[in-house]
């Protein structure tokens, strides 16, 4: 076989290649060792621990691995109730959903969502929603006034499936405090006050754990209530 006078340097640098791969993957090996739970890509998320750069990715990787979402919350200490899968043929089946395991008070009470939805509920409402209602209202929120998580329908109408048609939505109407005031998203989003700034802080928290966030901002149809879902698409209006 005729050498030629490249080959040596090209060998030379496939070899370099493949050693400084071999070392980065030893390297992330290593690391991945003797990461503390909460920076491990692996394990399931701590609900209840202040959240860090890793939560929101794993919150996502749940839509994925329903499992890695009970895992969550067993991994939390959080109980949840699980409700029996229904199967659809047009679209609006349930599946891995589990009752709200909310600690505030639902109105109505005990709503159906997905294991995602619920993950992402419990870390905005310890994270977001409360931290904005001290902010903005010197208390925290009891309770939330909801329109519903579940129903078989399309969006705004036309041909394509609401998040709401698989329990992977929930529409929230008002806050309600410790004192037992209420806040609601119909009569105070327009105005300029402390329960104003509340709902908008609320609204942009949100945004973090939520897919799709909307808002009165985005259009009539929202002038009464905030829409958070786990769905596909990105957006917070």
């Amino acid at each position: 076989m005729t050498r030629h006078a490249g080959d040596t340097p090209h060998i030379r640098r496939v070899a370099r290649v493949l050693l400084i791969a071999v070392a980065f993957l030893g390297a992330v090996a290593l690391l991945a060792r003797f990461l503390p739970p909460a920076w491990h890509p692996r394990t399931p998320v701590d609900l209840t621990a202040a959240p860090n750069w890793l939560a929101a990715s794993k919150l996502a990787w749940m839509r994925q691995d329903p499992e890695a979402c009970f895992a969550a919350f067993a991994a939390s200490a959080i109980p949840v109730t699980r409700v029996p899968d229904r199967p659809s043929t047009t679209g609006c089946e349930t599946e891995n959903a589990v009752r709200l395991p909310s600690v505030l008070r639902t109105i109505p009470a005990s709503p159906t969502l997905s294991c995602p939805m619920a993950a992402a509920w419990t870390m905005f409402e310890r994270h977001g929603l409360q931290a904005a209602a001290r902010t903005h209202l010197g208390q925290e929120v009891a309770g939330i006034r909801h329109l519903g998580t579940q129903s078989c329908r399309n969006i705004g109408g036309g041909t394509v499936r609401s998040q709401h048609a698989t329990a992977n939505a929930i529409d929230i109407a008002g806050f309600i405090l410790r004192d037992g005031r209420e806040v609601r998203v119909a009569p105070d989003w327009p105005g300029s006050g402390r329960d104003a700034a509340f709902l908008r802080a609320v609204r942009d928290a949100a945004c973090r754990w939520f897919r799709v966030v909307l808002s009165p901002d985005y259009d009539a149809a929202h002038r009464d209530h905030f829409h958070l879902d786990m769905g596909p698409w990105s957006s917070c209006r």
